[in-house]
């Protein structure tokens, strides 16, 4: 194999990797495990889902704060159903060693600064809460309607 395979054909080289890496399971004797890359790759995959999780918490609540800051807007509904899409996809990928990584109260305040400035239709918000109102478990696991209820309870009256 070429040694530069891992940077000109990331998939041939993985497969070329993990067939040696399963050969060396087995006990046969193999050369060219290129150990560098394996290990880096191998972290890097950790790294990746917990990328993906912190992501669709951003995006869960930007759509969350959407939601409450234009109540009116025609495009709450659909807001509404990434709410849930992103919330699926989190559940899915979210494993208990990543919740000491995420910092909730940074995440909420870059989906706020991601909104700042931001009017629909000529509209400006309704006021948000200035510290982040959900903990990680209910973000990931309560209904939209009460993440949407705590919401409100948390920016108090207009």
């Amino acid at each position: 194999m070429p040694d530069d395979l891992y940077d000109r054909d990331i998939l041939t080289w993985s497969e070329h990797q993990a067939d040696l890496l399963r050969r060396l399971a087995r006990g046969e004797g193999v050369n060219g495990v290129d150990w560098a890359h394996v290990v880096e790759e191998i972290a890097d995959v950790g790294l990746s889902e917990l990328h993906s999780v912190q992501s669709y918490l951003s995006l869960m609540l930007v759509h969350l704060l959407k939601v409450h800051g234009w109540p009116d807007n025609v495009a709450r509904v659909h807001w509404r159903v990434e709410i849930a899409s992103f919330q699926q996809n989190m559940k899915r990928r979210f494993a208990p060693s990543m919740r000491q990584r995420i910092d909730l109260a940074e995440l909420y305040d870059e989906a706020l600064e991601q909104l700042s400035g931001i009017d629909y239709d000529e509209i400006a918000p309704r006021p948000w809460p200035e510290a982040c109102p959900f903990t990680l478990d209910q973000l990931l696991n309560d209904k939209r309607m009460a993440l949407e209820q705590r919401l409100i309870e948390a920016a108090g009256p207009d």
